[in-house]
């Protein structure tokens, strides 16, 4: 039965509310007690304080001179405090000097002017539920803002990190639009879990579930969801903040196992309204082709002569095309002195370089913030989005085997071959599992519909100074509905046809209620945290097809009316899943004269996906800080102007597996049947499913992280350094189960660890900065070692490569001692001299089987790295970025299916496997001939821009031109199509690494854009 966790109520509250306002009492009388000065205050001062640009200055310290009273100023710049007329302020705040204001009325307002030269360390960042000046950070935590993003087209949220964090890998499950995008910060920490982050934005905690429907199997395989981040318009996004240790993740507990990343959206900024309008005009291309046999070099092949069909036909470039791309953008933003507001409407029409795929997205948002009652006490803050999004696909499914896609039926073709017969119809190859490219796409529709709205709304009340009540109430809900058909057609692949429509709807609520509390006590700095958080998500889906349709332009499109023709399936399906979340969570962090530092947090999370025994985990973490810059023996250096010193120990938890595998499943089947009666009719019996297990619970990641944070000669270089130890314990499996049990396997925890260490740098350097010319290089890089220990049966395996005669054969496995998704296939040493592949006998027993299979590197690059560059030189921009990798491998399965043996069958062969002497007659084998290094060096993006100032104009600010380029170049040894790809080829829900098979290819873009601001 589904376990049901309790809703929290309001009320509870209170009792929390009371203990912060007696523990604040408390410290007034006791504070009262120490300073006798304070029995002459009579008048509470009110004030905000702005920075030289009108915007509000959050975590500014006010100090009365006289009495050594102390505060902080708020979100909204505002502060409170008890004080005389008469009296001094004192205000401070990193990167300003420090600032005295006499106090003539009960209301002041404070500008700071006198600004020092900023250093890297000094911003504000988002932690989890809040924000912290980075010189108070004690954990690992790294923050893009809108100008360190990558220049171009990107997608989703997840393209604007690439290169620009050290540790955070981004690499392209395919490279077709709006396709899914695999993410992970340190290594690989689980099995079957999944590596992907926990994505916050706007401060609403999103399921990593698909939010699209996945294509039906209507014959050429399934092809994956598309990417749940896409529905955001990147032009919104304003910063992105990756928690990378579990000091700074442990906040969200049961789901920070592989770091968190914060996703916040632009608002209104202080001065005169804003309207900006954003542009470009893409152009795409395939961003390289593979070598295969031209039509005259496939004659002169030795081949049989019934395999020369008389045609010239290069099959890349019939079905890749140079596609053109437009993105328009308007937004307008305005902040007044009690709030701020941004709306903006995009559009977004992307061709894909295949044909008939395309991706368009028209996305609306609204975010407001306004405050009320005396001096800003309540402030209510909005945001809203929707995204309607419109996709087609191409018949490429990951898991389709050896031919049922179409990029392996372009590469496999004989360019012997025409598109057309002489009447002007497609070429009917009359070949079994081997099909006209152009053909199978002409007979073949699949069209995603998605539309989602997320927002939230978040009140902020101010009990007493320094004493906040936070409420969020936040609603992700999407609907999507996905048309797939196949028409009746010539080949072996659902001849009849076949119509499938998926609809998938998901809902996301969440609820949290927490309090915030910040204090000083002369040069003790306190801020505490704690809260309750309810997140409760459902999703249902449902499906119903046709079979043996009308034919392609015969009446009414399936899509359109179902009814018009065709069987239906018996029966339809459909599915429901719901699973809650219920946690409590606190934070302290401390620090004392901006020298010594201690952050220490703790979160309860209940579950509904684990067993009755272990419905809650709890997650614990400590951090400790020195800021060594402030010592007096390092003030005044001209050396180091900013040194700091971190270490972190914290608990992390990882609750991606299925629902309701703790539960016990059973069915009533035919296999289990008994003859009950005389008349022998089969009564089915009760077979079971799955074996019950109370005691499952979170996979536990435990992490230690050692860091430095830095600034150098006068803030010309600086940066951070990080150590990370990464541990996964209890591992989430399902295997083998104890005899006699009802299953012949078993969900549990296991004893097995993943350990995942390295070392991280992210340095910077302001090169060049005067009056006509800036110069900014930041560079950074990350180190992974994996390995796998304590597995208690002697191998998980998964990654299932396709090619003919390969059915069942894995690649990837998880064994003790060796990388996670490690390489297991036959040692490749040469050719003979009758063109035969020899392959090393392992156990020396003279012949060659599944014992002789070895175990190689596996996919992980044990170093990945991004340099990136702005410079302006008067009123131009340049930027560049590359990014690269080294010390990983893939499966090149494409390869594999592109194997020599196809010269014996009327199909084509990549050229360098002719070249070797291999034999026509050489039988596919996976083997190290298909595994190769995935190093790389790609230049990732290169813009140009010119700014034309037209303030002259009343109504026009400034235009800024630009063109782009992405993927410009990429230098690498790998034969397939793009080096930074994986397909996702899992086994039993074991996630399999470094697979590529006929993945949709990357694409390289020229862009012309423009800015224009009003």
């Amino acid at each position: 039965m589904y376990h049901k966790i309790n809703f929290f109520k309001f009320k509870k509250l209170i009792p929390i509310a009371l203990i912060f306002l007696v523990a604040n009492q408390a410290h007034a009388e006791g504070f009262t007690k120490t300073h006798s000065v304070f029995s002459q205050v009579n008048e509470t001062i009110t004030g905000n304080v702005t920075d030289q640009e009108g915007s509000t200055v959050e975590g500014a310290k006010v100090t009365v001179v006289e009495t050594g009273a102390t505060t902080t100023t708020d979100a909204s710049g505002n502060f409170s405090i008890s004080a005389n007329i008469g009296q001094t302020l004192s205000i401070s705040y990193e990167g300003y000097g420090v600032q005295m204001v006499k106090i003539s009325s009960t209301s002041v307002s404070i500008n700071l002017k006198s600004k020092k030269e900023a250093t890297s360390i000094e911003e504000v960042t988002l932690v989890g539920y809040g924000s912290q000046k980075k010189s108070d950070l004690t954990g690992a935590v790294s923050q893009l803002k809108a100008e360190n993003f990558k220049e171009g087209m990107n997608i989703s949220v997840d393209n604007l990190m690439q290169g620009k964090i050290a540790g955070v890998r981004i690499v392209q499950s395919s490279g077709e639009p709006g396709a899914g995008v695999n993410v992970s910060i340190r290594g690989i920490g689980s099995i079957r879990s999944g590596s992907t982050p926990l994505f916050v934005v706007d401060g609403v905690p999103l399921s990593n579930d698909a939010v699209s429907a996945q294509s039906p199997n209507v014959g050429l395989g399934n092809t994956s969801a598309k990417n749940p981040l896409n529905f955001l318009n990147t032009s919104d996004i304003e910063s992105i903040t990756v928690l990378k240790d579990a000091s700074a993740a442990a906040i969200y507990g049961a789901r920070g196992s592989n770091g968190v990343v914060l996703v916040t959206t632009k608002r209104g900024k202080k001065g005169e309204p804003m309207f900006t309008y954003d542009t470009y005009l893409g152009f795409s291309s395939v961003i390289k082709k593979l070598d295969l046999l031209t039509a005259n070099e496939y004659r002169s092949a030795g081949i049989d002569k019934a395999y020369d069909h008389g045609g010239n036909t290069d099959w890349q470039d019939e079905i890749y095309r140079n596609a053109v791309s437009s993105n328009h953008s308007v937004s307008f933003s305005k902040a007044t002195e009690t709030g701020n507001y941004f709306a903006s409407i995009s559009h977004m029409d992307q061709d894909g370089i295949v044909l008939n795929s395309s991706f368009k997205r028209t996305t609306a948002r609204l975010n407001a913030e306004e405050s009320f009652f005396d001096n800003k006490r309540l402030k209510v803050k909005v945001n809203l989005t929707a995204s309607d999004i419109k996709e087609t696909g191409i018949p490429n499914g990951g898991n389709a085997g050896s031919d049922g896609q179409l990029i392996i039926h372009a590469l496999m073709a004989n360019p012997t071959r025409s598109v057309y017969d002489e009447n002007g119809n497609y070429t009917n190859f009359n070949m079994n599992a081997h099909y006209n490219p152009l053909y199978l796409l002409s007979v073949y529709t699949d069209k995603t519909n998605t539309f989602r709205v997320l927002g939230n709304t978040e009140a902020t009340l101010r009990i007493l100074p320094g004493l906040n009540y936070k409420f969020n109430l936040g609603i992700d809900k999407t609907m999507s509905e996905r048309n797939t058909t196949m028409y009746p057609n010539v080949t072996d692949r659902t001849p009849k046809g076949m119509y499938v429509q998926a609809n998938l709807d998901s809902y996301n609520v969440l609820l949290e209620h927490y309090l915030t509390y910040d204090f000083s006590l002369n040069k003790h700095n306190f801020s505490a945290l704690g809260g309750f958080s309810y997140q409760k998500f459902k999703s249902t889906g449902t499906y119903f097809g046709l079979t043996d349709i009308a034919a392609q332009g015969a009446g009414i499109a399936p899509e359109i009316n179902p009814g018009y023709s065709g069987k239906a399936f018996v029966p339809a399906a459909g599915y429901a899943q719901e699973n809650e979340l219920q946690s409590y969570f606190g934070r302290v962090n401390y620090n004392f004269d901006k020298k010594y530092l201690l952050t220490a947090s703790l979160r309860a999370d209940g579950s509904t996906r684990f067993g009755k025994n272990n419905k809650y985990g709890y997650f614990p973490s400590v951090a400790v800080g020195w800021t060594i810059s402030n010592e007096n023996f390092l003030k005044g250096s001209s050396i180091i102007n900013e040194l700091k010193l971190r270490g972190s120990w914290g608990q992390t938890g990882n609750q991606e597996v299925p629902n309701k595998i703790t539960q016990a499943s059973s069915s009533l089947t035919q296999a289990a049947g008994y003859y009950l009666y005389d008349n022998l009719n089969l009564i089915n019996g009760v077979s079971i499913n799955r074996t019950v297990n109370p005691d499952l619970k979170w996979e536990v990641v435990e992490q230690t992280n050692i860091g430095a944070d830095f600034s150098l000669f006068r803030n010309k270089l600086y940066g951070s350094l990080e150590y990370y130890h990464k541990t996964t314990k209890d591992p989430i499996l399902n295997i083998p189960s104890s005899p006699l049990s009802p299953t012949s396997t078993v969900w549990r925890n296991v004893d097995a660890q993943i350990v995942n260490k390295g070392f991280e740098f992210s340095l910077g350097s302001e090169i060049i900065k005067n009056e006509n010319f800036t110069w900014n290089l930041d560079v950074n890089g990350a180190t992974v070692n994996n390995v796998v220990k304590d597995l208690p049966v002697s191998a998980v395996y998964s990654g299932e490569v396709s090619g003919p005669g390969l059915s069942g054969v894995t690649a990837n496995i998880y064994k003790n001692g060796y990388e996670a998704g490690s390489f297991y296939m036959y040692n490749y040493l040469g050719v003979d001299a009758n063109g035969k592949y020899i392959y090393e006998d392992i156990n020396s027993d003279g012949r060659i089987d599944q014992n002789d299979r070895k175990i190689f590197e596996g996919a992980i690059p044990n170093f990945t790295f991004g340099v990136n560059s702005y410079m302006k030189y008067k009123q131009f921009d340049f930027s560049f970025s590359f990014i690269g990798q080294t010390g990983g491998y893939l499966v090149n399965n494409t390869a594999l299916d592109l194997n020599i043996n196809n010269l014996a069958s009327d199909r084509n062969v990549l050229k360098n496997f002719y070249d070797s002497g291999a034999s026509f007659t050489n039988q596919p084998q996976l083997s190290s001939l298909y595994l190769e290094k995935s190093d790389f060096l790609r230049l990732n993006n290169v813009r140009l821009g010119y700014t034309f100032d037209m303030k002259q104009l009343k109504f026009l600010r400034s235009i800024n031109l630009y063109v782009s380029a992405q993927n410009l170049f990429t230098i690498t040894s790998y034969t397939g199509y793009d080096p930074l790809v994986d397909t996702n080829k899992q086994v039993g829900g074991n996630q399999s690494l470094g697979i590529d098979y006929t993945t949709y290819p990357s694409a390289k873009t020229f862009i012309l854009g423009a800015t224009v601001k009003f």
